[in-house]
């Protein structure tokens, strides 16, 4: 059974807060204003598209760069989060597991007739807490158990 101390406890919902700020960032903005969004510490590893990416401005790039190729065949996307699950390393640095489920479709909504979930995946993240006190994702990995 998970005990915190009230420290411990307001870092876990910051940290879960930053995580579903990201995910809103992505549904949303399809990850092309993930810069503004705050939810990358600047030296994040982040494997996206096959590959790994160092630092908040590669992964910024990619979403751009694919905004750029896909154009309007972007992909609609919606990641559902689950089971997550906060691991205290110490007081700056966390683990995080959870199972997403994700949906994802080109085109423009709403759209009608069936969509099945693109993947089913288990992510670890880690979260770090910067020199101002915010957490920050600093690693975001996931393998894909079921995938359309």
């Amino acid at each position: 059974m998970a005990q915190f101390t009230p420290q411990q406890a307001a870092d876990v919902l910051a940290i879960k807060q930053v995580i579903y700020e990201w995910g809103d960032e992505l549904d949303i903005n399809n990850g092309l204003k993930i810069l503004d969004a705050g939810v990358l510490a600047d030296d994040v590893r982040y494997f996206v598209g096959g590959e790994w990416r160092e630092g908040k401005q590669a992964v910024a790039q990619f979403y751009q760069g694919r905004k750029a190729t896909l154009g309007d065949n972007a992909p609609v996307m919606r990641h559902i989060i689950s089971s997550l699950r906060v691991s205290l390393d110490s007081a700056d640095h966390a683990k995080v597991g959870y199972l997403l489920v994700f949906f994802a479709k080109a085109g423009t909504p709403p759209f009608e007739g069936y969509c099945d979930p693109l993947a089913v995946a288990d992510v670890k993240m880690e979260c770090t807490r910067g020199a101002d006190g915010e957490w920050r994702i600093s690693l975001f990995d996931s393998g894909q158990i079921f995938k359309r």
